[in-house]
């Protein structure tokens, strides 16, 4: 599939994704703002909030559920999302799998303590870049791998397992 058509596919996702974030970016007002402030329930910032979703397709997460994968390479030579992520973009990480009907099993990530680990894991191996190389099926495209079980305990901030 060209990109265009695994966008459509992976936002086909969007709604339950955000009903999840809801749960977790949204909290309810305190009693003092409820009665003074016409306020129930306030968004956790008023910054932009930048949020990188992946879903992967069915049958993955029974194989890789505690593993999560970031685009690294491609053969075009534009920025990846590990880059990207590097560089300071994004706030948050939502990694979901996608099942018959709907997720089966997904992730909301702080990216602030991953660029932490990513750049101590660097400095420690000399600049060698953390993670397992993985090849995409296209040949153009490689993602890092990551185990969930091996990152910070402040980078995951709710999970669904299977």
């Amino acid at each position: 599939m060209n990109w265009q058509e695994q966008k459509k596919w992976s936002d086909a996702y969007l709604p339950e994704i955000k009903t999840i974030l809801g749960l977790y970016l949204i909290g309810e007002a305190t009693q003092e703002e409820d009665a003074t402030h016409n306020t129930d329930l306030v968004v956790v910032t008023m910054a932009a909030v930048r949020i990188a979703c992946r879903v992967r397709r069915p049958g993955y997460a029974e194989k890789y559920g505690d593993e999560f994968t970031i685009r690294s390479q491609l053969a075009t030579g534009s920025k990846t999302e590990l880059a990207k992520i590097i560089e300071g973009w994004g706030d948050y990480m939502f990694y979901g799998h996608a099942g018959e009907s709907g997720l089966t099993a997904w992730a909301l990530c702080d990216l602030k303590p991953f660029r932490l680990w990513f750049n101590r894991k660097m400095a420690k191996n000399g600049g060698k870049v953390p993670g397992i190389i993985k090849h995409n099926q296209d040949g153009e495209t490689s993602f890092r791998a990551y185990n969930f079980n091996d990152m910070p305990t402040d980078f995951i901030i709710a999970r669904k397992k299977i």
